[in-house]
């Protein structure tokens, strides 16, 4: 009998959980999928730095460099990059021409072409806040318009002023103060 009380308890507890777990909500649907680990995989993009990729790879070289390990990127996409560096913009038209980094097209696109999101692990971690330059990059960051700036803005960031900015200067929600720090989706 006591072995009896002992199951009936049991099952008891363990079907109060499953109920006071579940609600109404069907929006609140969760499927539970098994995942296969086995064979090869294949990362599928890469974006070190947003927008990079989608601007400076043509089309039809995606795949190969979503698969290049980024130490081998420089060697086998700089050309690549420069060459649609030049052609997207005017501020690397002449020999010589810089961007506000003091970078020349070779310079800049050897940077670029190595798709990796460096960290500085002793100082300010910034995509670019005026003084630091590519050390991180903090959630507030505006990469966008930071891309754009290096890439159209030329020398002191003024040349093309309607091309080096991508006027989106704020999130639409507030960061969070604790982790994960981005606002909840809407």
């Amino acid at each position: 009998m006591k072995f009896n009380f002992i199951k009936y308890t049991a099952a008891l507890l363990m079907s109060s959980i499953v109920f006071i777990s579940c609600n109404n909500n069907d929006d609140d649907v969760v499927a539970v999928v098994a995942t296969d680990f086995s064979g090869t995989f294949m990362q599928k993009d890469q974006m070190g730095r947003p927008a990079v990729n989608t601007v400076f790879v043509s089309s039809d070289n995606k795949d190969e460099f979503n698969n290049t390990i980024p130490s081998e990127q420089n060697a086998k996409f700089q050309s690549m990059f420069e060459a649609n560096l030049k052609g997207l913009s005017p501020a690397y038209a002449n020999e010589g021409d810089t961007n506000a980094l003091g970078l020349d097209a070779a310079a800049f696109t050897g940077l670029l072409a190595t798709d990796v999101l460096n960290v500085s692990l002793d100082g300010t971690t910034t995509f670019y806040d005026g003084e630091n330059v590519l050390t991180g990059r903090a959630l507030a960051d505006d990469v966008i318009t930071v891309e754009l700036l290096l890439i159209f803005g030329g020398e002191d960031f003024m040349e093309n002023p309607t091309l080096s900015n991508d006027n989106v200067d704020a999130n639409d929600k507030d960061f969070l103060t604790s982790f994960p720090y981005l606002a909840s989706p809407w």
